[in-house]
């Protein structure tokens, strides 16, 4: 039995988020459907306006993929993983052979159709823009949770506002210029700009 696609499937019960009270929960299903949403946008943003030559399908499929360990170990807080090198280094190795583990459910015709993007082979230009459509992803959920009320996120919202600004990429900075202010709106406000 191949269990690669109900094994996916469970992403929906994955919660992001899990130290913040959120006034809307997430999942990682919805969070990587946005990412590889974010992806396309960023990569053709590049393309369109900065010259870039990005390859917008793999990089949308890096996107789709990207959380692919979390089924296997689940969704572990930004301040935990991130707490030193030694953690960040050994949690990358558990999220590559949660990533094996997963790829190994597939029959070995589809394996090279799927490997490619839930285990990438070194850091490309597609990959790095994937990275930071998953950070926009993170900041446009922190101003939603604030224009819900929710000061929670508000020092996540600084953390992450500050990141995106160390990328010095013209394309994140279209896109927090151009399609960021929306997630501060209500819906009738949405409907009713122009």
């Amino acid at each position: 039995m191949e269990n690669f696609f109900a094994l996916l499937s469970r992403m929906r019960y994955i919660k992001r988020w899990a130290l913040m009270r959120s006034s809307q929960e997430e999942n990682i299903m919805e969070h990587s459907q946005q990412v590889a949403v974010f992806t396309h946008a960023l990569c053709a943003i590049e393309n369109a306006y900065f010259g870039g030559k990005l390859n917008v399908e793999y990089a949308v499929m890096l996107a789709l993929y990207h959380e692919t360990s979390e089924v296997i170990t689940g969704d572990l807080p930004t301040p935990i993983k991130y707490y030193n090198g030694k953690i960040k280094d050994a949690y990358k190795e558990i999220e590559r052979t949660a990533c094996e583990k997963v790829i190994a459910m597939l029959p070995e015709e589809l394996k090279p159709a799927f490997s490619p993007y839930v285990l990438p082979q070194g850091e490309s230009e597609e990959y790095r823009f994937m990275k930071y459509a998953d950070k926009l992803s993170a900041y446009a959920k922190c101003l939603e949770e604030i224009k819900c009320g929710n000061a929670e996120f508000s020092s996540a919202k600084k953390a992450i506002e500050k990141e995106l600004k160390s990328y010095k990429s013209q394309a994140v900075d279209y896109f927090i210029k151009h399609f960021l202010p929306g997630f501060s709106m209500t819906l009738d406000e949405l409907n009713q700009a122009e």
